[in-house]
């Protein structure tokens, strides 16, 4: 399992606590998918399964998870079935799935290549791809709610983590970040405008990711924004190295067209700061999620995965 962490983050060593918790998270995957698409007709199954079980990083469950260690969870009430904590995770890993299939579209990014592998739309058409994607917010949902049950979290808490996930989702965040994204193409912008651009489209889950594994650990409420914010430093941090690559990377090895954020004329962290700056922003980000935990129990994960958002290749 850790090779297949180190292959998938693109970095030399992702040590054997983040091989433990990918396990996790894909032995969950597994059981989410299977649950939730007991009866569906291939048609639909088919390019879910292929949209969400990819060759992926699957950083945001890790988040997740990680978060919910470092909270307490581990410690916390025995759960009544399974690792309702992994599916918890699942659950966010489901909604950058939809993300990456909506944002292929041909009246997105129209991207061709996702992963290694041809993009949804490609493989099974526009229509099937679209309602793919869709087909994985509500899921996404059931997935939450069924967690936080198993988990034995008040009512209260499992609609938080809901909201937590519906923001980051939705026009304030991953939604409105796209919007942003698509009309600032094709024409200068500013540091400002690029981060506010970013916040939404990629730091806002990263965020939720780490709120949500504090909230279902029952952690305190300052215990909850400090994650936070280390998860806006970090998705700015991700972005940027993503920004670095579309620049320097080789496509056989960060898995998507090269050279694509050029071409479309994307505002990205190298068009606006170079990619000298854009280097040093990404640690300094980085620098600045890790303070964020300072004074927290057991952050050897998450500051592992600061760590590796830096130093991928892909």
């Amino acid at each position: 399992m850790a090779t297949a962490v180190t292959e998938a983050l693109g970095t030399r060593r992702p040590g054997p606590e983040l091989a433990a918790l990918g396990a996790r998270v894909a032995a969950a995957l597994a059981v989410v998918l299977d649950r939730e698409l007991r009866g569906t007709s291939d048609a639909v199954a088919g390019p879910v399964r292929y949209a969400v079980l990819g060759p992926g990083k699957r950083l945001r469950p890790l988040l997740l998870l990680a978060a919910w260690r470092a909270a307490g969870g581990e410690a916390g009430a025995a759960p009544t079935e399974g690792d309702p904590a992994a599916a918890l995770a699942c659950s966010v890993e489901l909604v950058h799935a939809y993300s990456l299939v909506h944002d292929d579209l041909p009246c997105m990014d129209d991207d061709v290549l996702r992963r290694g592998r041809p993009t949804v739309h490609v493989r099974f058409g526009t229509p099937a791809a679209v309602l793919a994607g869709a087909g994985l917010m509500p899921m996404a949902a059931r997935t939450v709610w069924r967690a936080a049950g198993a988990l034995g979290l008040e009512p209260v808490r499992a609609r938080r983590l809901l909201s937590i996930l519906a923001d980051a989702a939705g026009a304030g965040g991953m939604v409105g970040g796209q919007l942003l994204d698509l009309r600032a193409e094709g024409r200068a912008t500013t540091r400002e405008e690029l981060e506010r651009i970013h916040r939404g489209k990629t730091a806002a889950l990263m965020a939720a990711s780490v709120r949500m594994g504090a909230v279902a650990a029952r952690a305190p409420e300052e215990v909850v924004e400090r994650l936070g914010r280390f998860g806006v430093a970090l998705g700015l941090a991700f972005q940027a190295v993503d920004d670095i690559l579309d620049v320097t990377g080789e496509e056989a090895e960060i898995g998507k067209t090269s050279g694509r954020d050029v071409a479309l004329g994307k505002a990205t962290y190298p068009s606006v700061l170079g990619l000298e700056a854009s280097e040093q922003v990404s640690r300094e980000l980085a620098g600045l999620a890790r303070r964020e935990l300072a004074g927290l129990e057991d952050t050897r994960e998450l500051e592992l995965l600061a760590e590796l958002v830096v130093e991928r290749r892909r």
